[in-house]
């Protein structure tokens, strides 16, 4: 079975030529993997990424620049070139940048680059979704054929209209559209709202960072019913597992298991696709061979 990692962050040290923004600067990141203490601010690079990926038989993974680099995508465009065949990459874009129409133009034209992700998840880019002013970028979009990855998890209305207004575009929901503040039955409260937006064929849901809504020990039951809701409801072909795992509480390994394990009602073909199917359909990711 080909597994494809929806998300990984990858991070260098904060530096002179390749700063974090000031806001994030002594950011601490939770990592737990093998090996990995469950609190750091060291480096998460692609040699300690690629190192968990063998161990556990993961095939590839999509790197999803964090925050703390602004719109630069430098480090995930170079793992890229050092590692050919085990990354992909949905990078950071900045609509505000002069040269931003120009750029989206060429985009998929940077090796290893499958799309965008955008976040909303703060006042500075919410403002975005309240106007007109990403009309542009969201039409751009559907006409380029660059699908999106969005983290907007308590914008689920704009979400369904953006859905409804460019039906070509593809769309894929971060995180189950989860709350990461909330954990058991609070953080799966408003699913029936997520579940409705199933009828759009262009949106897809990254079941990604699964065990971290979860405050029960592996295998994490108390949220299991809710996983299959959402991959039933969506549909195999849009619900792509992935760990991002600077965020687990659990190791790089279990967030496989979990899946491929301890979940009897995704079997089969449902669970190739869920755990590297439909990630590289979606992202029109050409075939990897299995590990």
């Amino acid at each position: 079975m080909v597994i494809n990692d929806a998300q990984v962050h990858l991070w260098e040290a904060h530096r002179p030529d390749r700063p974090w923004l000031p806001e994030d600067v002594g950011h601490t990141v939770i990592i737990a993997g093998e090996g990995a203490r469950p609190h750091r601010e060291k480096p998460f690079e692609a040699a300690e990424m690629t190192e968990l990926m063998d161990a556990t038989g993961v095939s590839r993974a999509i790197i999803v620049p964090p925050s703390m680099v602004g719109s630069k995508n430098l480090t995930a465009l170079e793992a890229v070139q050092n590692y050919p065949g085990r990354y992909g990459i949905m990078g950071r874009f900045d609509p505000e940048d002069p040269n931003a129409r120009s750029l989206l133009e060429t985009w998929l034209t940077q090796p290893g680059m499958l799309g965008i992700r955008m976040t909303f998840h703060k006042a500075k880019w919410s403002r975005w979704l309240a106007d007109s002013s990403l009309d542009w970028f969201w039409a751009g979009c559907e006409r380029l054929g660059i699908p999106v990855m969005v983290l907007m998890s308590e914008q689920l209305d704009v979400l369904d209209r953006l859905a409804t207004r460019y039906p070509d575009l593809k769309l894929i929901l971060d995180h189950m559209g989860r709350k990461s503040a909330l954990r058991d039955d609070a953080c799966f409260a408003d699913l029936d709202i997520l579940l409705r937006l199933a009828k759009h064929k262009n949106l897809s849901v990254k079941v990604t960072s699964a065990p971290g809504y979860s405050t029960h020990p592996y295998p994490f039951k108390n949220i299991q019913p809710y996983l299959q809701r959402l991959i039933e409801g969506f549909g195999p072909a849009r619900a792509m597992w992935g760990s991002d795992v600077s965020r687990l509480p659990c190791t790089y390994a279990q967030c496989v298991s979990l899946f491929t394990e301890e979940m009897s009602f995704l079997k089969g073909d449902d669970l190739e696709m869920v755990m590297g199917g439909a990630l590289a359909k979606v992202l029109n990711w050409p075939a990897a061979q299995a590990l």
